[in-house]
């Protein structure tokens, strides 16, 4: 996978700790939120199974969220962020288009795991472009932890049952002009 910064106005050679804690919280709101809308719409698709899946991940980012969060605030306690959300995009969160009516838990495992396989890039690329030994050491743990989630993601695939036979999409309804 080609390292892609997906960053907005956000110059990585200039940032420092406290700008990589915000970073790296906003990536993981990000991914909780993308997580929770899939849950939801693959609610309203009556896939229960991949959608009760969506809303664990949704769990696992806010988790991750709150721990480096605290880290922040103890750190920097209430400095005010110069990063924001507007200045990522889909670093860590699926991409829109990954939710499919019908979705099986093993099409949901996939997008979860090319989802960690976009943030190891990601915190992989940051972490050459950052200046700051503290900030590249940040990033250093955080491809670390990503790495770890993609051979979890791994295992419950190994362990997840087959697709039913068949082609989802041909279950869903195209597109009609209104």
């Amino acid at each position: 996978m080609t390292p892609v910064l997906k960053t907005r106005g956000l110059d990585l050679s200039r940032i420092n700790l406290c700008d990589a804690l915000d970073l790296a919280v906003l990536v993981e709101e990000e991914a909780r939120d993308r997580y929770a809308e899939f849950a939801d719409q693959l609610t309203l698709h009556h896939t229960p199974e991949a959608a009760g899946f969506f809303r664990w991940m949704s769990g696992i980012e806010e988790r991750h969220r709150l721990e480096l969060s605290e880290r922040r605030r103890e750190r920097f306690g209430t400095s005010p962020a110069r990063v924001h959300l507007g200045m990522i995009f889909d670093v860590e969160a699926p991409e829109y288009d990954q939710a499919r009516a019908f979705m099986s838990v093993r099409e949901a495992l996939h997008v979860a795991l090319r989802s960690e396989q976009s943030a190891q890039a990601f915190f992989a690329a940051a972490k050459e472009a950052v200046t700051d030994p503290e900030t590249r050491a940040l990033f250093a743990e955080l491809e670390a932890e990503e790495v770890l989630h993609q051979r979890l993601v791994r295992q419950q695939i190994e362990a997840a049952p087959p697709d039913p036979p068949g082609d989802p999409d041909d279950y869903s309804d195209p597109p009609v002009e209104q």
